[in-house]
């Protein structure tokens, strides 16, 4: 199955359990036209890792941490919005994101509490910093993360994509702005807030955080 036919699927099923059933105040739409739109979003030519093998990740890193969720669906089409609107050269892409979604989902027939849901996870992409107590929230960001554990050889492929993302910005700049980004992460008391991602990508997550602060800032 391909990438395309994978998420589509993905997407199917999760908006069919989230949207009004019997109690739908009108005809539903067709929601592939929702699939499609989102995934010529996340397919756009300046994505280098922001793109729909992260957005399929992501999802695989969901069903692994759904049982610590209080509403995986909503999760999950979290993650769908969470980069939909993704310009490098841009700081308002999760805030655009997050309408898009309230937009989408409404017109799509989803529940407003869901649709009010996703928005909020949404914006929280910002800092990665989920309150306690906040179960969805800190299984999107640990999903989102989850790249940061990966091994070396993953690891150097996730950094140089996101430099040829960044690939309008001088050399010097890019790398005082990635160490700034680096330092952020590491200062969260833990960067993954989930039993799994605590016990298992905490701390190869901080060595490979580590020692790319100390390669840019050599």
């Amino acid at each position: 199955m391909s990438v395309h036919d994978a998420l589509r699927s993905r997407w199917l099923r999760t908006l069919d359990a989230v949207r009004y059933g019997e109690s739908a105040p009108g005809p539903l739409p067709d929601p592939l036209p929702y699939a499609e739109n989102l995934m010529a979003r996340w397919a756009e030519p300046q994505r280098r890792y922001h793109n729909t093998d992260h957005l399929l990740a992501v999802l695989d890193h969901i069903d692994t941490l759904a049982v610590y969720a209080a509403d995986p669906e909503a999760v999950r089409l979290a993650a769908w919005f969470h980069d939909a609107v993704y310009r490098p050269d841009r700081s308002e892409n999760e805030e655009r994101s997050a309408v898009l979604a309230v937009r989408a989902l409404t017109e799509a027939g989803v529940r407003p509490d869901v649709t009010d849901e996703v928005a909020r996870l949404v914006r929280l992409t910002v800092t990665h910093d989920p309150a306690p107590g906040d179960t969805n929230g800190e299984v999107l960001c640990d999903a989102d993360l989850a790249i940061l554990a990966s091994g070396p050889e993953a690891y150097e492929a996730y950094t140089r994509a996101v430099r040829e993302e960044y690939g309008f910005v001088p050399d010097d700049a890019f790398r005082a702005g990635r160490a700034a980004v680096l330092r952020q992460l590491l200062d969260l008391e833990r960067l993954f807030r989930t039993p799994h991602g605590a016990e298992l990508w905490e701390g190869r997550a901080r060595l490979n955080l580590t020692a790319e602060l100390e390669t840019l800032t050599r």
